[in-house]
């Protein structure tokens, strides 16, 4: 009987004594073979991947499996060669059923499966199973990488977690470089890929970086090997795959996922960004979260790439709905919003628009937000000070009255600069004293210096009412009597009507 159905031994520890056992005496085919069939069965998977990692990555290391090729010879057909392609085949053989552990459906396959393909493949670059020229330089199998990287990109299964397990190894430039060189040919330029072939593509190259790691880490090179990262090389990669990624066809979730990438990772190392006009100035009518992440790509390009865009505060201005609170992505707004109204030199009837919308907004805003909008307002002001006649006909402007027309799409036409912030006096009978205080600044001179909004925009009405509570906490007296059996305390009202 086969010592791996003895059941009063585990399974691990069974595979563990073969793959043992086979190494002792290599020329006992059968365990090797015992132990690929195991695996084949879908039972004890990791163990099996775990013998099989042990055993070939002993082989190469002891260089089993090296046979060498002598130009215009042929190998000799020696009993020892031989044996050796048995080997060599079974090794091919087995790297491709690793593979497939990455389709797995179990968490704990997939992610054993990539530690030991990526450690075969280690262990084949610092043993090359093929002379080389150059044994000092660092080599890496690329075919098998590039059989890695196409299990990650699969076009069916999301494969997030193994891409954040892979993020441990691009973490060595090797790894790192070599990824990016094999990327074009992963890329799919010529047809439009499925959603979640795009999804894992753009999870991947978020995590990937165009200059070398600081600290000079090879996951496959030996001591003493040299490796050149070049930089310039992996610009004109990234420049190459973004022009096919701009290409596909995107859905409403990869279309944010694209601009996030775009903003975070790719836009500095862009050589032509104005080529991202038009898709930045869609992805403005888009709506929601991807006219924000948009904005955000605008800013940059009329900053640092003099992009003229005369309509954007025409679309900043159309962004500021009610629907904009119940987003995650509010912070991003009013962040954008205070950068592209920072300038002094706008017009004041245009700024006096964005004062009375938000103005508005408030009276319907969540806590958290009322005191960063009355903020950005008071910044406004004081960038502005000719807008402090919104501030002088706070009392005198009847509400039912207000000359200020909320429907109206360009800021210019609103007529906001002819009327008053009653909005801003309304909210000072706020049922939270920190909202009414923060409401009060209209009452008072206004500070010498800007506040700094960026403090507050991720509060929560959560976090508001701890500071609230905080605030009054050691003002609440514990009233106590001590109890006299079952009777009731004194002064209780039923003791009027009822004797007990």
């Amino acid at each position: 009987m086969s010592n791996l159905e003895n059941k009063s031994i585990k399974p691990s520890k069974q595979l563990r004594s073969k793959a043992l056992e086979f190494l002792s005496n290599r020329k006992k085919n059968a365990i090797l073979t015992e132990i690929i069939h195991h695996l084949d069965t879908g039972s004890d998977v990791p163990s099996c991947l775990l013998s099989i990692e042990m055993i070939f990555t002993t082989l190469l290391k002891d260089r089993c499996m090296y046979i060498e090729i002598i130009p215009l010879k042929p190998i000799e057909r020696t009993a020892e060669n031989e044996y050796k392609i048995w080997l060599l085949n079974t090794y091919e053989e087995c790297f491709s059923k690793v593979l497939d552990c990455l389709d797995s459906n179990s968490n704990k396959i997939q992610t054993q499966g990539l530690t030991t393909a990526i450690a075969l493949l280690t262990s084949e670059g610092k043993y090359p199973l093929e002379t080389r020229s150059s044994s000092d330089q660092c080599y890496i199998p690329l075919n098998k990488l590039k059989s890695v990287l196409l299990k990650l990109l699969s076009s069916e299964n999301n494969n997030m977690q193994l891409i954040n397990k892979y993020t441990e190894y691009i973490l060595y430039n090797d790894i790192l470089f070599n990824t990016w060189k094999l990327l074009p040919s992963l890329t799919q330029k010529m047809s439009n890929p499925s959603d979640v072939y795009i999804e894992n593509y753009l999870n991947l190259l978020e995590k990937m970086q165009v200059y070398q790691n600081a600290e000079e880490k090879l996951l496959c090179g030996n001591e003493g090997t040299t490796f050149h990262f070049d930089e310039n090389v992996a610009k004109k990669v990234l420049n190459k795959i973004w022009n096919c990624v701009m290409q596909w066809k995107h859905s409403k979730k990869s279309h944010k996922q694209v601009l996030i990438v775009l903003l975070e990772r790719v836009l500095p190392h862009l050589e032509k960004p104005l080529f991202l006009t038009d898709f930045l100035m869609d992805s403005l009518d888009a709506g929601g979260p991807v006219s924000l992440l948009a904005l955000q790509g605008i800013f940059t390009m009329i900053q640092v790439h003099n992009l003229n865009y005369p309509d954007v505060f025409t679309k900043i201005y159309s962004m500021f709905e009610p629907e904009i609170f119940h987003t995650k992505y509010k912070a991003r707004l009013f962040y954008l919003s205070d950068l592209f109204l920072s300038s002094t030199h706008l017009p004041e009837n245009l700024v006096a628009a964005f004062v009375k919308r938000l103005a508005r907004l408030a009276l319907i805003a969540p806590p958290e937000d009322i005191l960063v909008i009355c903020m950005f307002i008071g910044n406004l002001i004081l960038r502005h000070p000719g807008l402090k006649c919104l501030l002088n006909r706070v009392s005198s402007t009847n509400p039912n009255i207000d000359p200020y027309i909320m429907e109206e799409s360009d800021p210019i036409k609103s007529n906001a600069i002819n009327s008053s912030l009653w909005e801003i006096q309304t909210l000072q009978q706020h049922t939270l004293p920190s909202v009414a205080r923060a409401a009060s600044f209209i009452n008072n001179p206004l500070p010498p210096t800007e506040w700094d909004i960026t403090k507050h925009l991720d509060n929560t009405g959560e976090s508001l009412f701890d500071k609230e509570i905080k605030k009054f906490s050691k003002l609440v007296v514990l009233a106590f009597e001590k109890p006299n059996g079952a009777a009731l305390n004194r002064g209780e009202k039923i003791l009027h009507y009822w004797n007990i």
